[in-house]
């Protein structure tokens, strides 16, 4: 029986795939390699990680030798969804690899769909072949205990699994997951998000049968009315027990833009670690509620911010270019 693994649970590992000139971070090059120097340096206060990147050279020099470097090429830098996914089999953990298409065919992933596979060749993990069926890490969430949350603007996305009914996708992921329940989100987005409604921007699973979600308090926001649906959806999901979750409503940063296009800002694209949680700040005044309310969930860990204002520059952020490892 498999059992799909909780975020906060002890980790082994973290990787980060490395942003380099033939990304789309080319034009921002230095400020991109700069963000994801502070998220790799808050990681390795609590443990091991592990970089992709062609270049060792460079990242042992920019992060010393205790990191580990494995060169292996990429398209682009989205480690949380070409990633292999842990899950634990008969005591041991097992990584699972999905086909990774480009969020639905919208950019090339062609050396990102093979980095996983590259990563078992070199001895880091157990690798399961997936590769039939397209899914992305930041499109489900866990609790450990049977319990998977999603979104069916991404899940039953026509570009993933065409062919797959919502009673077909859940059986492949009962059967992938060993989980037994699948909570599904009807409404949620965040603007700019390439990812069809990834449930990683709008809501998270953590300890003791708690929700954290990304909220939206403005109803002169154009997320409003859709934050407000969704916020009602998950006032109406139950615990396995048959009880309400705890509702934690994170506050909505203020509007980030770039030539007047609205980016993807949302603190719930946080990342547990061991020991410790880093949230995506945006150098606005509601960063401190937020980690504070992140604070309120997980008062046993370190809650840092970081300032991801460069990495919603190119659609994502602090969660989507990390991949944890049990």
């Amino acid at each position: 029986m498999r059992r799909l693994l909780a975020e906060w649970e002890h980790q082994r590992m973290v990787q980060l795939t490395w942003p380099h000139a033939a990304t789309d971070w080319n034009y921002i090059l230095a400020d991109a390699e700069d963000n994801f120097l502070r998220i790799a340096r808050a990681i390795m206060r609590y443990g091991k990680l592990v970089v992709i990147s062609e270049d060792a050279e460079r990242i042992h020099r920019l992060l010393g030798e205790d990191v580990e470097v494995l060169a292996i090429a990429s398209n682009d830098t989205w480690a949380r969804d070409h990633g292999g996914i842990t899950v634990e089999e008969d005591g041991k953990k097992k990584v699972l690899d999905f086909c990774f298409n480009g969020w639905g065919m919208k950019f090339a992933a062609d050396k990102d769909n093979l980095i996983t596979e590259r990563m078992a060749e070199r001895g880091c993990f157990e690798r399961l072949n997936c590769r039939d069926y397209v899914l992305e890490g930041g499109s489900i969430e866990t609790d450990g205990c049977g319990t998977l949350l999603t979104t069916s603007l991404c899940l039953l996305s026509p570009n993933r699994n065409a062919t797959l009914t919502r009673e077909g996708v859940e059986e492949r992921l009962c059967r992938e997951f060993g989980v037994s329940r699948i909570l599904w989100l009807e409404h949620g987005a965040i603007a700019g998000d390439d990812t069809d409604s990834h449930i990683d921007t709008l809501a998270r699973l953590a300890p003791d049968d708690t929700i954290i979600y990304q909220g939206c308090q403005n109803p002169d926001d154009s997320h409003y009315e859709e934050m407000q649906a969704m916020r009602r959806e998950l006032e109406a999901f139950r615990t396995k027990n048959g009880t309400p979750y705890l509702l934690v409503e994170l506050p909505m940063p203020a509007p980030q833009y770039e030539d007047d296009f609205r980016l993807p800002a949302t603190y719930a694209n946080y990342l547990v670690i061991n020991g410790a949680v880093l949230v995506p700040t945006y150098d606005c005044p509601q960063d401190d509620e937020a980690l504070n309310r992140i604070k309120s969930v997980f008062a046993d860990r370190d809650v840092i911010g970081i300032d991801c204002r460069t990495l919603i520059r190119q659609h994502g952020s602090l969660h989507c270019v990390t991949m944890q490892y049990y």
